[in-house]
Formats: structure tokens, sequence, C-alpha cells
């Protein structure tokens, strides 16, 4: 589950390698990504439908699935394949139904590499970025934004946004890894300030009965 959510985006998703080596900061990109990131962060919430698919040309597979995620601040609540996380900003519950199990952990930012939370504003810290052009997508004109990590060890070499140029709303990412595969993540629907409580972010064990509780912190 660890490999869904920190490719998720934010989820949920954020170079031409030539280029980005010289460049820290593309004014004409930074400029695209901080309409974006305002966008989302004046929102109290929202929630993304999502298909991700995933591509591994070595191996001759291509597979989709659907999920979606609500995001609030550093909480969300997703759910794909199956499965649902729920991260209250300090705990985190994977709720496993088909294996009965549900697993405890402390949030621990520093540990993934991409949240769903973060999608929106990865570009300020530990990446690159340079304007690619602009493309067609769905019928819409996108703006194609290309970032790179800084960190060399990183096995994500890039992600590629498309960030709508009618409303700056982000409409799908793909990052590349260094091993071949591709994920893309396109959004489906959303939903700007769903209503959420604190229960949107919480562990309910009265409507996960009989599940075992690993609890790893």
């Amino acid at each position: 589950m660890k490999r869904i959510f920190s490719f998720l985006l934010a989820l949920l998703m954020l170079v031409q390698l030539t280029n980005a080596q010289n460049v820290q900061k593309d004014p004409q990109a930074e400029k695209v990504l901080d309409a974006m990131s305002k966008k989302y962060q004046a929102m109290n919430a929202f929630k993304v439908g999502f298909t991700q698919t995933m591509e591994s040309p070595s191996a001759k597979v291509k597979e989709s699935i659907n999920g979606d995620i609500t995001v609030s601040g550093n909480k969300y609540r997703l759910a794909v394949a199956g499965q649902e996380i729920i991260n209250n900003g300090a705990i985190i519950w994977t709720i496993m139904k088909k294996e009965g199990e549900v697993t405890i952990s402390d949030n621990d930012p520093d540990e993934q590499e991409m949240t769903p939370n973060q999608i929106y504003n990865l570009y300020k810290k530990g990446y690159r970025y340079v304007y690619a052009g602009e493309e067609k997508e769905g019928g819409d004109a996108v703006h194609v934004i290309d970032l790179t990590p800084n960190d060399r060890e990183n096995q994500v070499f890039k992600v590629r946004l498309h960030i709508s140029k009618k409303d700056n709303s982000l409409k799908s990412w793909k990052m590349f890894r260094k091993n071949g595969n591709r994920y893309t993540y396109k959004i489906n629907k959303f939903t700007a300030n769903p209503p959420v409580d604190a229960g949107t972010f919480a562990f309910d064990k009265n409507k996960y009965k009989g599940l075992k509780v690993v609890d790893l912190r």
C-alpha cells in the first residue's frame, strides 16, 4: 500500500533533464505552479475521483485502478484497490478488509516521498522545474510542467504535471521511475469544499468490526 500512496498524489501529483540540470526555478513554470497551489490552498477541503494507470514496458504490463481521496490540510482519506487509508495528521490507519486487518502507524511525512496532501506544493521543496510547453487533454489546453528531484537517489526521476490553462486546476500527472515503470494519475471528478467533520479523518472501530488490529506505533 505504501507504493500506492507514495506515488499518489494527491492525490491524490510533483523536465526535460537536459534543460533542468541548470534550472532551479523556471519563472514561467513557477508562475503556473504558484497559481495552481494558490487555488487548492484556498479550499477548506477537496475530493478527487481518479484513475491510476501503471505501465511497465519491460514486463509488457498496463493496469488501471480507480480510487477517490478527500483532503483537508494535512489530513486525508483515501480509498483505492479495495483498501482505505485514513490519516488524521498524526496517525495513519490502513484498512485491508480482504485480509481482515487494520494497521495503525504514526504519520511521519519525512518517510514518505509523496503524500496526497503534498502534490500541490511538491515543487516548493527539493525539486527543480521547467515549463515544457502546451498540450491538449480532453479537448482542454494545458500547461506542461516537468519537475525533477534534486536528490539523485530518488527512484522517481521526473514528474510531469498537466495544469489547465483555463482555471489552473491539475488535470493529471505522470511519474517516471528509473526502473522504467510509469504511473499516470488522471482526475475524473473534482469536488471543492465537500462537507467534512472530525469523523471524516478518524477510524471508527464500530464500522470495521471483526478486523484484526495491528498497532505498529
